[in-house]
């Protein structure tokens, strides 16, 4: 064995900068040779080492009675009962979708399912938060068109069932589109497995796919802001094979009933790099791989590319090295490649072979716990002021027709017929409205599944945006009659070195946590994805939360749309008439940005209204349940008529809105009680025999709390606006005939635009 070359390199990436370069060869004590840069350039990239955003995680609440596993593992899980854990995580593939969103998604997909399995959990659903630019620009319609055929490419393919998800269009993803995908899997408790590294001895193994030239460089590509020549930056976006995932899923969850596996580790970005030192670092242990031992689909192969390398559907394996054989057989009858490739060492290096000649050596620390951090000072935007309102419309009908067919409101069915919701005969609520369900089998019990975020508002005032999209997830999964029980979340941001990217990341991290720990639910995972810009011009920041709620009966999920004629609506919630940043106003002035602040939230509020809605589900009181968002109140309605394919009829008059508006100190504008997108808000319905079981209910709830806005309530919090029947969305006026009357086809016409 020959000693490593020590050859002078210049620092390769932006990931790597000349302050830190230095630093490294002065923990060394040498120069690192080219292998050694391009591990660390990787290690010390912000994909893999946040080293913008881990100061900032600690402030995020990671522990509660149900966490079994937080933050540091492939995934986070929580205790479900009956001795079963729910394994959740969520990830981004933007720069890859920006370049080719057929692969870029595919592989997404991909990555986020071995997450689940690896830690020896099947997944069982799948998820998806989009943003894009307009979708009538041309690049635009190509991206969407191309990431969301790869999504159904790769579920489909594997068989998991995509449940749900979320698009949201503005002009500034035109250039870096967000693609983030969210997996859920179950296990059984004592089946739950790690990737810490064993004993010294224990053999590693690399199993699945061959190596290739893809995605070389993958991680730096993602923490870079992307380049106008998209074309260069193809190599760096890897290619999918769900078939040879899914043998790949079964082998792995077949294997772990034996007991043989230390340790198991998916090889996501930075490929054999990252998935090694993790797992040696999780056991304070070193590691000496091979590369010259593990199969690869292309010649020439040098070990800078094996390392860095991102082919898909690879898995590294710890295991005792007197049961190599029996786990080589086992890979064999699944037609998988399973390479001897190392082994785990007690010297705390990682050390990097071709063919038995050492080409890289560095402590395990140093591309770990010694990666930098920066905490930077962020500069706050002004706050926004409320533009000059539009006049209130003449026409309320065509209003609500065209927010309807607004690419942030109308129907996503077509995306959702793209995938297969139904394979595994466990999704008990199909995508469509709200959170989608899946049951847990061998018990009466479901998890419904979210998620959520308007990027409108948390570019008004990121704290309270990222807050608001917590309480919009949880409120999702309420109407379902779910506790929430954990979160995963995607930060998706601009660049951080600018003061005001720096500015809106730090704020919403505290918008999380403030929602999360009012609302007592746990983030037990999530990603960090960082420089989504182009040309100097930043996304809309986008802090996604993905929140999985767990039912204990099933036979009493409402539905989200109304159910029987005569039933009685109400509406739960405090006033909501606030017009900022309001799908009506951008509908009204023409323009997606400047339309003031984001609506205000009340976090105690918004916990009432819950554990309400809540417990009216579980007392079999509720018909059906559906929240207030964009929109607002006449677009929840219409919503819930085209759901239910009946009409509904408001009791309220049109004078009694402006009576409403002014009682509470809001709005006395139509429009604003219409359209305002308040928070906190849900339309009910229920029997008419219940109505008055209902109303106590949340009184009771309402005494036992001690919010101050239960206290406050003018009798609002909740009461009945209409009944469920006919064929049409009535809204009377006394005075000049109805203010909105059209038909329940019509609106469906209009929600069911095509993209």
């Amino acid at each position: 064995m020959t000693s490593v070359e020590r050859v002078m390199v210049p620092s390769p990436t932006p990931d790597l900068t000349d302050a830190e370069y230095t630093s490294v060869v002065e923990s060394l004590g040498r120069v690192p040779n080219h292998v050694e840069v391009g591990i660390l350039s990787a290690m010390w990239s912000e994909h893999c080492g946040y080293k913008n955003s881990r100061p900032l995680l600690r402030r995020l609440p990671t522990t509660g009675p149900r966490v079994v596993q937080g933050p540091g593992e492939n995934a986070g899980a929580v205790d479900l009962g009956d001795g079963l854990l729910a394994v959740l995580k969520m990830e981004s593939h933007n720069h890859p979708s920006a370049v080719e969103p057929f692969q870029g998604a595919a592989t997404g997909v991909g990555g986020i399912l071995r997450d689940i399995f690896t830690m020896g959990a099947r997944p069982v659903a799948l998820l998806d938060s989009l943003r894009f630019g307009p979708p009538g620009e041309g690049r635009n319609r190509y991206l969407f068109n191309g990431v969301v055929a790869g999504i159904g490419h790769y579920g489909n393919c594997i068989g998991v069932p995509t449940v749900g998800g979320e698009i949201y269009f503005d002009p500034s993803f035109s250039e870096n589109p967000l693609v983030n995908a969210m997996c859920v899997g179950i296990v059984e408790r004592e089946r739950l497995t790690l990737a810490k590294a064993g004993a010294p001895g224990d053999v590693v193994l690399i199993v699945g796919a061959p190596t290739g030239r893809d995605g070389i460089h993958g991680a730096t590509f993602a923490s870079a802001e992307l380049a106008d020549d998209r074309e260069a930056s193809r190599p760096n976006v890897q290619v999918g094979n769900p078939f040879l995932e899914k043998l790949l899923l079964e082998a792995c969850l077949a294997l772990l009933p034996k007991g043989v596996v230390r340790a198991m580790q998916d090889l996501g970005a930075a490929g054999l790099t990252s998935s090694s030192v993790e797992v040696a670092a999780r056991g304070k242990r070193g590691m000496r791989l091979d590369v010259g031992k593990v199969s690869r689909r292309e010649s020439g192969m040098t070990p800078y590319e094996m390392m860095l390398s991102e082919s898909q559907e690879r898995m590294l394996l710890v295991v005792p090295s007197a049961v190599v054989a029996e786990v080589e057989a086992h890979f064999a009858r699944w037609e998988l490649h399973s390479d001897l490739a190392g082994e785990i060492t007690d010297d705390g290096d990682f050390a990097v072979l071709d063919n038995g000649v050492e080409v890289a050596r560095l402590p395990i620390p140093l591309l770990t716990d010694e990666v930098p951090t920066y905490t930077r000072q962020g500069l706050a935007r002004p706050a926004p002021t409320m533009p000059e309102l539009p006049p209130e419309p003449t026409d309320y009908n065509a209003v609500l027709l065209a927010l309807l067919a607004s690419p942030n409101i109308r129907s996503r069915r077509p995306v959702f017929q793209t995938y297969d919701h139904t394979v595994r005969a466990d999704t008990v609520v199909e995508p469509g409205l709200g959170a989608g369900v899946v049951r847990i089998r061998g018990t009466n019990k479901a998890l419904a599944l979210t998620t959520d975020c308007n990027p409108r508002y948390v570019y008004a005032d990121p704290r309270r945006g990222a807050a608001i999209a917590v309480a919009e997830a949880a409120r999702n999964l309420a109407c379902r009659g779910a506790e929430p029980i954990a979160v995963t979340d995607c930060l998706n941001f601009g660049n951080p070195e600018r003061p005001e990217v720096y500015w809106e990341l730090s704020e919403a991290i505290d918008g999380l946590g403030e929602a999360c720990r009012a609302l007592n639910v746990p983030i037990v995972s999530g990603n960090v994805s960082l420089y989504n810009e182009s040309n100097g011009v930043a996304v809309k920041p986008s802090p996604i939360v993905g929140m999985v709620g767990l039912i204990e009966d099933r036979a009493k999920i409402p539905s989200s749309g109304f159910v029987a004629e005569g039933d009685e609506v109400l509406l739960v919630g405090p006033p909501g008439s606030q017009l900022g940043c309001s799908e009506y106003l951008a509908h009204s002035l023409g323009r997606t940005d400047d339309l003031g602040p984001a609506p205000s939230l009340d976090l105690e509020a918004e916990q009432v209204v819950q554990i309400f809605v809540r417990e009216a589900i579980r007392q079999g009181l509720l018909q059906s349940a559906h929240d207030c968002s964009e929109g607002g109140l006449a677009v929840a309605i219409a919503e819930c008529c085209i759901a239910g394919g009946l009409g509904f009829r408001a009791r309220m008059s049109v004078g009694s809105l402006r009576h409403l508006g002014r009682q509470v100190g809001r709005s006395a504008r139509i429009d604003a009680n219409l359209f305002g997108e308040g928070q906190s808000r849900f339309i009910i319905s229920c029997k008419p025999d219940n109505s008055q079981r209902v109303l106590t209910l949340f009184a009771s709830i309402c005494e036992a709390s001690d919010a101050r806005w239960t206290k406050q309530s003018t009798g609002w919090g909740c009461g009945e606006i209409g009944v469920v029947g006919g064929d049409a969305f009535v809204w009377p006026d006394e005075w000049s005939g109805p203010l909105i009357s059209v038909p329940v086809k019509e609106l469906a016409r209009a929600w069911n635009t095509p993209f």
